[in-house]
């Protein structure tokens, strides 16, 4: 089963290089932002990762609520898998 996770885009590490650094559940990790146009992205907005790419922008609220669940059934990655 293939999941994307909801991250917080906190800062952007390289963004000639399409890098930025996301936090999910208090765990910050660098990901690949290719995938999105750059002009529509900003520190701040809540993206779906999937190995370690950001698939595509969504809304705070979805975001929040797919966190809320992922926790609530066990399912929020480990640390180290991040």
């Amino acid at each position: 089963m293939c999941l994307a996770i909801p991250g917080k885009i906190i800062e952007f590490v390289d963004k000639e290089n399409s890098i930025a650094k996301v936090e999910i559940g208090g765990v910050k990790r660098n990901i690949n932002t290719a995938f999105l146009d750059p002009s529509e992205v900003n520190i701040g907005d809540y993206v779906l990762i999937h190995v370690g790419f950001a698939m595509n922008k969504i809304d705070e609220q979805q975001a929040k609520e797919t966190l809320r669940l992922l926790e609530e059934l066990g399912e929020m990655p480990e640390k180290d898998i991040l």
